[in-house]
């Protein structure tokens, strides 16, 4: 049963059953929300900006839709937040740095407009890492939102940062996101969430600031992966400003319950549980015993493919130099006003050659035709998120090296998804001895998110970590 302690934790299936049965009213449940930003968000510093007059008309017209007996999609009256590098009409999409204060948007960004066609409603835009180039969360232009597993601030993930604590704390249902090396799947993972990195071509990317635009996905944050599912329903499709996107579409939502049955799941060895904590490690061996006893064939393989796209510095030469090309006025404006873990690889970039560019290209394409023979027998691929849990910022930051340390630490297991055109799901599946949530990763081919999707959801119901929240009474 739903309480007034319980209901912030709650899924968009249980909240819009209450808002469907008149239990609930959508601008009361907005108002209680945007309350609960007002308290407890000078702490957890989720929130860039809060929309309070576009929620509460947003709710208001919920409201009057369900008493009209007009239900647009399952997702009518839910709010939600967006990562602020998603363009909001007359708000300025900041993508993390005051430097671009002045980018305000002149129309809703595709996602946005997609999720106002299915009735939600935006409660505001949330802290990223400066121009969302960053796996660890710290932004030291705007501040860093606070990981709420525990009082002393900790990771809370890049660079959808924002979006992972809103959604953490209870301050959102659902927040969108973005994931170039694993955006969407870190803060979910060390903030013990959902977050669903979509194949790129899945949902428009129109409107949303770019980092990488051969590498850059979008996806949400949610409670559960049926939230997940649901708010992939409503983003996927054909946009013809996104020339990325495809027209069939695809039904995640009717098999979703089918369970494991059958599936050839198998652990992906070497390099995603090279050097990973111990009890990482045996959580996320745990979790694919669960599938395995729900009838998944249960296997272990070595992928070359894996090994041979991650070598991290040429990730990251790859993604400053589109990060270059895309931000080039910014750049050389202000180049040293950035902050100083951004500006360090967008120096690199600035370099890079385009011989050197187009090679890595030619690689990655190589590696993916050969990634999908070397697949042909496997559904989904499991590892743990990161091989690390949330660490404390102060020992993250203490100087460039340690968080260059970090950043590679935790965006290694995620990048190599978006290298190889996978799609890819955290979920939580366990903590560790200091309370911090742990994440399992599963990975499906390329435009398999119902198989993704429904492996997910089989293990989740099988287990209860994403029923657990973190205790907020250090936040006076």
């Amino acid at each position: 049963m739903l309480t007034p302690d319980t209901i912030h934790y709650s899924s968009i299936s249980e909240i819009g059953k209450l808002f469907r049965n008149r239990t609930l009213s959508p601008v009361s449940f907005t108002e209680d929300l945007l309350d609960r930003i007002e308290k407890l968000d000078p702490s957890l510093h989720a929130f860039k900006i809060v929309t309070r007059k576009r929620a509460l008309a947003e709710a208001n017209a919920a409201e009057i839709a369900f008493a009209a007996g007009r239900d647009l999609s399952p997702l009518q009256g839910i709010p939600y937040a967006a990562k602020d590098i998603y363009d909001v009409q007359g708000l300025p999409t900041g993508a993390g740095t005051r430097l671009l204060d002045g980018n305000i948007a002149t129309e809703d960004s595709m996602a946005i407009r997609l999720l106002s066609q299915a009735g939600m409603v935006l409660l505001g835009k949330t802290h990223t890492v400066q121009l969302a180039f960053g796996a660890v969360g710290i932004n030291h232009d705007q501040g860093t939102p606070h990981n709420p597993w525990h009082s002393t601030p900790h990771s809370p993930g890049g660079s959808s940062s924002g979006s992972g604590v809103a959604v953490a704390s209870g301050l959102a249902p659902i927040a969108l996101g973005s994931d170039t090396g694993g955006s969407v799947r870190i803060p979910a993972s060390l903030c013990g969430i959902v977050g669903l990195k979509t194949t790129i071509g899945r949902v428009s990317r129109t409107g949303v600031y770019p980092l990488s635009w051969t590498l850059d996905s979008v996806g949400p944050l949610t409670r559960t992966v049926h939230d997940a599912a649901l708010v992939f329903d409503s983003l996927v499709g054909f946009d013809p400003a996104d020339d990325t996107t495809r027209v069939d579409g695809v039904d995640v939502l009717t098999d979703l319950e089918r369970g494991v049955n059958g599936l050839r799941i198998a652990f992906c060895e070497s390099l995603l549980f090279r050097e990973v904590d111990s009890e990482i490690e045996s959580a996320v061996r745990e979790a694919g015993e669960t599938l395995r006893s729900l009838g998944a064939h249960l296997t272990s393989v070595k992928v070359s493919e894996v090994e041979e796209s991650f070598g991290h510095e040429e990730r990251a030469l790859f993604v400053s130099a589109e990060a270059c090309s895309e931000n080039g006025p910014l750049l050389k404006e202000h180049f040293d006003q950035l902050d100083p873990i951004v500006s360090h690889p967008m120096r690199q970039g600035r370099t890079h050659r385009a011989t050197d560019y187009f090679r890595t290209l030619r690689k990655w394409s190589h590696l993916r035709r050969k990634l999908h023979r070397t697949l042909s027998d496997i559904d989904i691929l499991l590892g743990p998120t990161t091989p690390i849990p949330a660490f404390p910022i102060e020992e993250i930051d203490a100087d460039m090296n340690s968080y260059e340390k970090f950043n590679a630490l935790y965006s290694r297991n995620t990048a190599v998804g978006n290298i190889l055109g996978l799609c890819g799901i955290s979920l939580p599946c366990g903590f560790t001895s200091q309370g911090l949530p742990i994440g399992l990763m599963i990975y499906a081919k390329p435009f398999q998110e119902q198989l993704l999707l429904r492996a997910a959801f089989s293990y989740e119901q099988a287990s209860d970590w994403s029923k657990l929240n973190p205790d907020l009474s250090w936040i006076k």
